[in-house]
């Protein structure tokens, strides 16, 4: 069952049984000095919602019926629940158009 919480963005449950509910704060302008524990944290990229704003990759795979959905990002590709999050957000933000997107898939290696 899809749920939508207050922010209008889709609540996404994971495969390992967590529920997300995406949060959207406006923080104010990037600090390049920005830190996080070290434990917790090996990096921390700034990143324009713009480079966000990219068509999605829609993969199939034998596991599931619904596509695996995944945004290229920093050379690489970005996967569910966290695609999913941001590909919404994006749309709406930018575009002003609402999509869903609880049905998408993560990859097999997050099924766990």
């Amino acid at each position: 069952m899809r749920q939508v919480n207050r922010s209008g963005l889709d609540d996404y449950v994971t495969r390992s049984g967590y529920l997300i509910t995406p949060v959207v704060v406006w923080g104010g302008p990037a600090d390049p000095g920005m830190r996080g524990p070290q434990s917790e944290v090996t990096g921390i990229h700034v990143i324009p919602v713009a480079d966000f704003d990219v068509t999605p990759r829609l993969v199939r795979i034998p596991e599931s019926t619904a596509p695996v959905i995944q945004l290229p990002l920093l050379g690489g590709y970005l996967h569910a629940p966290t695609a999913a999050i941001i590909y919404q957000f994006c749309q709406a933000a930018l575009h002003g158009t609402m999509i869903r997107v609880a049905h998408f898939e993560q990859p097999v290696f997050a099924w766990k």
